[in-house]
């Protein structure tokens, strides 16, 4: 059986450098290969003894060697591949997609969507990828290895934090969540959003028992769904929130303490619609802990 892949897009930011540490850090995990990927159009025909100052391929090997010794410093038995691909980006990692179990690219900063990892190809991997796309943000240096992602000094314990909408079947998502707990050995949080209908609205504010009604029959739904997933993963504690806000804001307001965030994607969407839905929407631009999108049916 031949071994997992994740694959990490490289263009030689210190953004996709950070990916790499993070994509790093969850091969070493998860006892999966590595694949360094740099996609450069210009790439030249190999042709041997080529002296170095002739060699058209010079800066794209540099760029993923930079990479490999970032990577070799802390995981030195770490199986890699090294990937220097004649293409455009975006479809070379649409294509690693079909054979990793899951691409991650570097996130530049709070802003518009060409702001995101390696220039303007990211939503289109994002929007396109049958793998979930894991975007890590440049300042998210991953930590050593045995530390904790995040400080527990202050507030909740770092976990995993997975938006559920409850719209259709998200077995995908949930699947990458749970794994992605006991993989980092952390506590996951399960956040659903149910906006109030008008009618708990009322003339002095909301009407409390329309307000607790609502929340009552989601909370039930909500725990019908993973009921099933706390069954097959009993070791990994799950933390339930449900939040009378539309999903969007239930996920910003609760990711605080999040060292990984999932979110959904569904693969087959209307015509002309966004290629990644409202909540995914906003936690690229608003999150700042690595974000997996992860489709799904």
């Amino acid at each position: 059986m031949e071994p997992e892949i994740i694959t990490v897009g490289l263009d030689g930011s210190p953004e996709s450098l950070a990916a790499a540490q993070w994509a790093a850090d969850e091969a070493d995990r998860r006892h999966f290969v590595l694949r360094l990927l740099h996609a450069w159009i210009l790439l030249a025909a190999e042709v041997a003894d080529t002296p170095p100052d002739r060699d058209q391929n010079a800066g794209a090997r540099q760029i993923v060697r930079q990479a490999l010794e970032v990577v070799r410093e802390r995981h030195p038995h770490l199986q890699i591949i090294e990937d220097l691909v004649g293409s455009e980006a975006e479809p070379a990692l649409l294509r690693a997609a079909d054979e990793s179990r899951m691409v991650v690219l570097g996130s530049r900063a709070l802003g518009t969507w060409e702001s995101y990892a390696l220039g303007d190809v990211s939503l289109d991997v994002v929007g396109r990828a049958d793998a979930p796309v894991v975007l890590v943000r440049g300042s998210g240096r991953a930590q050593p290895e045995g530390s904790d992602p995040v400080s527990t000094t202050h507030g909740p314990a770092p976990r995993i934090v997975v938006g559920v909408s409850l719209n259709g079947p998200c077995e995908p998502l949930l699947a990458f969540a749970f794994d992605a707990a006991v993989s980092q050995g952390l506590p996951l949080q399960v956040v659903h959003g149910r906006p109030l209908p008008v009618h708990a609205y009322a003339p002095w504010g909301v009407d409390p028992d329309a307000a607790a009604e609502v929340v009552k029959e989601a909370d039930g739904e909500l725990r019908d769904v993973i009921s099933p997933w706390r069954d097959r993963f009993p070791d990994v504690p799950t933390e339930l929130t449900l939040l009378p806000e539309s999903g969007t804001r239930a996920i910003v307001q609760t990711t605080q303490r999040a060292v990984l965030l999932a979110v959904g994607r569904r693969r087959h969407r209307p015509f002309l619609a966004p290629r990644v839905g409202s909540v995914a929407h906003a936690a690229i631009h608003h999150v700042t802990c690595p974000l997996a999108v992860v489709p799904h049916d």
